[in-house]
Formats: structure tokens, C-alpha cells, sequence
């Protein structure tokens, strides 16, 4: 069996691996970006650490969003 080219895809195929990896693109650009700018005090764990995680895709971005930082107590608003 030979491997598909782009072409032999239908267009709901190509328009759904463009979606979802613009989907992937943009949340590993956004879990860099935080990474990146965000002090070692409001990361659980070691920053170094987390950069390999990123590039398990497509999980290692979500994975540190959701896990990876740390959030500030707010103040509850009354």
C-alpha cells in the first residue's frame, strides 16, 4: 500500500489536518510564550524541565497549561 499524497485527500481532510494543527501550533506558541515570560517562582518545578514537555505534541503544551503553573491566590471580590 502506498502512502497517501495531499492531493489524494478529500477536502474536508485537508481542511481538518490544517485546523487541527493550527490548533497545535497555537497552543505550543502559547505554552512557550508563558513559559518563556513566567518567574520560576510561579512554575511547579523546574523551568528546564518543562521545555521537552512542549514537544510532545499534541499533549505536552496542554499538559503544562494545565499543570505547569502555578496561579497567585486572588483575592476573593466582594
Amino acid at each position: 500500500m502506498r502512502a497517501r499524497s495531499w492531493s489524494d485527500l478529500s477536502r474536508w481532510q485537508r481542511a481538518g489536518i490544517l485546523t487541527l494543527g493550527s490548533v497545535e501550533l497555537a497552543l505550543t506558541a502559547t505554552a512557550a510564550v508563558d513559559l518563556w515570560s513566567r518567574p520560576r517562582t510561579e512554575v511547579n518545578g523546574v523551568k528546564a524541565r518543562w521545555w521537552p514537555v512542549l514537544l510532545i505534541q499534541p499533549v505536552g503544551p496542554v499538559v503544562y497549561l494545565l499543570r505547569g503553573r502555578r496561579h497567585p491566590h486572588r483575592a476573593l471580590v466582594t
